[in-house]
């Protein structure tokens, strides 16, 4: 590959990355399996070797996915969160144990084996054998302080027996397979959505800003590793182990120690063998070095420790047939195929469909009803299609042709110019309208728990609903009459409904639904704009001084304010009791009107520090460089944020500069 063209498909992968671990770690809803997420980041990883040039410390192969969301307060990790390298097969693994054998210089080593959870990593803090504080991982430096929904988790003891006096211990939150399955048949008989897989329902569950939600929910936790300690050190990390559960922390019973590589790999095969025996979800074996002497010899990258590796099970997949290809109608009206499968056992659960996703995915695959395919769930998510073994194409099966009018309303589609998808343009599809309204009562827009998939159907089948505002009109006794429904659940509905009348302006214009608007968006433009009259007016440069929105996203905003159903729209909303104001954007601070962006690592302010005490001055903090950005940051391994400033002109602080600018000396900027 011609070095403009790595350069190219690394960017595209760092993107591509970036967004899957903003689903996957911060809002809980992946896209893609384990499986494909990992091929992701193995071609990106083998790319930057062939050119170690276009490497950059803040590429997503020296970096910890995730970051603190802003509902809950940052808190700091005493040591890094770090993520593991992963191996896929024995031959990886037996490459990693030749790297740590040649660094550390020694044949004979030992290793203590467990089982890798899918779940949710966090850290524990005790005081004087007390618990005070939970947080999440975050980005592996700055969590979320969960503590109030840790303290539900019955496996997190509240009070330890004989420990040292400060600990922190990093474990991992799960719901076990039995669970998992209870809550979402709960989920269904309330009308409510159910979570795609264990992983998702556990970090969901934490990440409730009601306690009582997260209690209701039968958590558990392993702990597996010390953080920090004082007046206690081990020198191996079964003694660990060992300790922590003495003190009262749950561990993984079926961890084993083993002498050498070979029985490392006995291990590995046993549980690959046996992995649907266990009551939890677990993607693979993790390996640690069972010397904490060696562990520290070895040593770690900005991303994951020498001295430990993941060796994940193989991606679980079946053969079976296409039966059908049928189009959903989404939220947008954009058309989508979808793969209605005979019905096939993948990951201990029997698949029926899977998305295709769009015409030119169901074009390059060449899918055909039919056929037989290779489906894919490694990891829990929503089924893949990995592709078509031609040898067993039936002779009469041909390429699915895109419907001409949509098949929910029989509406005309068209292709809107520069894009790939079709869409439904009759804005009164009752498919749109029911997407329409889960979003809306979705978790980042309105949180209306209540209105699951099953109710919605129910209200738009009815005509008890055909547009937002009509949620605002339903009563009890019409909702208690409806199948599965009943009094109480009515009653809980219209009390989520009438909750939702209090959130935040930003939280509104996301539920609007308008295209290229995602929840950050929504967050910038309602800072920028501090009520829907305001937007509405602004044209494209007022929109575009925004930082993160571009000639697109205005031009859908200006688009959708522009429609008088959508005035109408808002007006109704307004009238229902929704926050269609905000709070204006702060003026009058030093730094009114500047965009800023953080990169690398200060030695005197954490990152969230360092981000609150510019937005109190009036900046806005993003992340990423821009024309529009006043001045960047840069701290201790500073990386292609850094670049792109320099390349651009735009001012570059050092820390020292920083402290002097909160000290109120403006001339680091040129003032």
């Amino acid at each position: 590959m011609r070095r403009d063209e790595a350069r190219a498909r690394i960017a595209a992968l760092r993107a591509e990355i970036a967004r899957h671990r903003r689903l996957y770690y911060e809002k809980d809803a992946p896209e893609i399996s384990d499986a494909q997420y990992d091929r992701l980041e193995r071609e990106l990883a083998a790319l930057e070797r062939a050119h170690p040039d276009l490497a950059a410390p803040d590429s997503p192969t020296a970096t910890v996915g995730g970051a603190a969301a802003g509902a809950f307060r940052p808190v700091p990790h005493p040591a890094p969160l770090l993520s593991l390298d992963n191996t896929f097969d024995e031959q990886e693994l037996r490459e990693w144990h030749a790297r740590l054998v040649r660094v550390l210089g020694r044949e004979s080593l030992e290793f203590v084996c467990e089982l890798k959870l899918d779940g949710l990593s966090v850290a524990l803090t005790y005081r004087s054998g007390a618990f005070v504080q939970g947080a999440t991982r975050g980005d592996g430096r700055v969590g979320e302080d969960v503590t109030a929904n840790l303290r539900t988790v019955r496996d997190i003891p509240r009070v330890l027996r004989g420990a040292p006096p400060l600990l922190v211990v990093r474990g991992e939150v799960y719901l076990a397979v039995k669970a998992f399955a209870e809550l979402n048949a709960r989920r269904e008989e309330e009308g409510l959505s159910v979570f795609a897989n264990p992983r998702n329902a556990a970090a969901g569950s934490l990440r409730q800003l009601d306690p009582e939600v997260t209690a209701g929910r039968p958590l558990a936790c392993f702990c597996y590793q010390l953080l920090a300690s004082e007046g206690y050190a081990a020198s191996d990390q079964g003694r660990v182990l060992d300790d922590l559960a003495a003190w009262g922390f749950a561990t993984d019973p079926r961890r084993v120690r083993c002498a050498g590589i070979e029985e490392v790999l006995d291990y590995c095969r046993a549980w690959t063998a046996r992995r649907h025996e266990l009551p939890y979800d677990a993607d693979g074996v993790v390996v640690k070095l069972a010397s904490t002497a060696l562990q520290e010899q070895a040593g770690s990258t900005a991303k994951s420790p020498r001295w430990a590796v993941a060796f994940k099970f193989p991606a679980e997949q079946a053969r079976t047939t296409v039966e059908a290809i049928e189009i959903q109608v989404g939220r947008t009206g954009a058309l989508t195929p979808v793969a209605r499968l005979a019905p096939v056992k993948v990951g201990g659960v029997t698949v029926t469909s899977a998305s295709l996703h769009n015409e030119e995915e169901l074009r390059r695959k060449d899918i055909r009803e039919g056929d037989s395919v290779l489906v894919e769930r490694a990891g829990g998510v929503i089924p893949h299609v990995v592709g078509v073994d031609l040898s067993g194409r039936p002779a009469a099966a041909r390429p699915f042709r895109f419907p001409e009018r949509c098949p929910a309303c029989g509406g005309p589609v068209h292709r809107p110019e520069g894009e790939a998808i079709l869409r439904c343009a009759n804005r009164s599809c009752k498919a749109q309208i029911k997407e329409g309204l889960r979003h809306f009562a979705s978790r980042d827009a309105l949180d209306v728990a209540g209105l699951g998939r099953v109710l919605v159907d129910q209200l738009v089948e009815k005509n008890l609903v055909s547009s937002l505002p009509d949620l605002y009109g339903l009563d009890g006794e019409t909702l208690a009459a409806l199948e599965r429904m009943g009094a109480k659940s009515a009653q809980n509905l219209l009390a989520q409904l009438d909750a939702s009348r209090a959130k935040p302006w930003e939280k509104v214009l996301y539920a609007l639904g308008v295209r290229q608007v995602g929840s950050e968006t929504a967050k910038a433009l309602a800072r920028k704009f501090s009520s829907a009259r305001a937007l509405a007016r602004a044209d494209a440069e007022a929109l575009q001084s925004v930082e993160g929105v571009g000639p697109k996203v205005a031009q859908e905003v200006a688009a959708f304010f522009a429609v008088p159903e959508n005035q109408a729209l808002v007006e109704a909303l307004a009238a229902a009791g929704l926050q269609m104001e905000g709070a204006a954007a702060p003026s009058g601070g030093a730094l009114d009107g500047l965009s800023a962006v953080l990169t690398g690592t200060l030695a005197t302010l954490t990152r969230a520090e360092a981000q609150a005490r510019l937005e109190a001055l009036g900046a806005r903090v993003a992340g990423s460089v821009s024309k529009k950005t006043a001045f960047v940051v840069a701290g201790e391994a500073a990386g292609s944020k850094l670049d792109k400033a320099r390349e651009l002109g735009v001012t570059v602080l050092d820390e020292a500069a920083l402290l002097r600018l909160f000290a109120g000396d403006l001339s680091v900027l040129g003032r």
